[in-house]
């Protein structure tokens, strides 16, 4: 994976912007790479707006137009801990009930779809498969099916670049701290399940206890102790 060009390619792409994390260093990323960025933010009602409001943040600090679009049947289905105000658990030898089946295909598909009016080929997504909670929508092969379904579906040769791919999350705090944006990623973007955004921990703000602060803190840790070692 090529983290970082020296270099601003030409043409244009549409960021999957979803405030969290990985999409936000997806995002710093993507401006380093393409000569103009749009993003688009999904409406699922989710159970809070701590992420939203991190995306739109971003959004309006490096002056990017935020396409919003309701998706309002993930609602209807039902079933998620993302939507609904239930416990968080993943149960033995199962998915966490955080997961929103067929997410990343509705969502991808509305963006390409977006994309296609937009005269835009490039989408980028923030999904990484190595440090996931399980989500089958975050894996290298289902992205690259995607690619290959979009672009016979839409006939144009549809990208996808999902930069963080092959990256656990100390290596995302790497990626970030080498884009020169690791404390604003730690500030800025929002991971908590709960919407928690009281306390700045070292590694950002949350609960400190659902499974995404857990994950988030670790690999905050992790990357800065091989900082601290000189190992990266």
């Amino acid at each position: 994976m090529d983290k970082v060009q020296k270099e601003k390619t030409a043409g244009r792409a549409l960021i999957l912007l979803s405030g969290g994390q990985d999409s936000s260093t997806a995002l710093y990323w993507a401006l380093k790479r393409f000569s103009a960025l749009e993003a688009v933010f999904f409406h699922y009602q989710q159970r809070h707006a701590a992420e939203y409001e991190s995306a739109r943040k971003a959004a309006d600090r490096e002056g990017l137009l935020l396409h919003e679009l309701d998706v309002p049947a993930f609602a209807q289905i039902g079933g998620t801990a993302m939507i609904e105000e239930r416990d968080i658990q993943t149960p033995e030898g199962g998915l966490p009930n955080t997961f929103v089946p067929g997410r990343n295909i509705v969502f991808l598909t509305l963006a390409a779809s977006l994309a296609w009016n937009r005269d835009i080929l490039d989408l980028i997504i923030g999904v990484n498969e190595m440090d996931y909670s399980g989500y089958p929508d975050c894996r290298e092969d289902f992205i690259r099916s995607m690619e290959r379904s979009l672009s016979l579906g839409l006939d144009r040769n549809i990208r996808i670049h999902a930069p963080l791919s092959r990256l656990d999350k100390a290596g995302i705090w790497a990626l970030s701290d080498e884009l020169g944006v690791l404390d604003r990623v730690r500030t800025d973007s929002h991971t908590c399940y709960l919407g928690v955004r009281k306390t700045l921990y070292d590694w950002g703000y949350g609960c400190g206890s659902c499974p995404a602060c857990l994950l988030r803190r670790e690999g905050f840790e992790k990357y800065m102790q091989k900082r601290t070692e000189g190992s990266v």
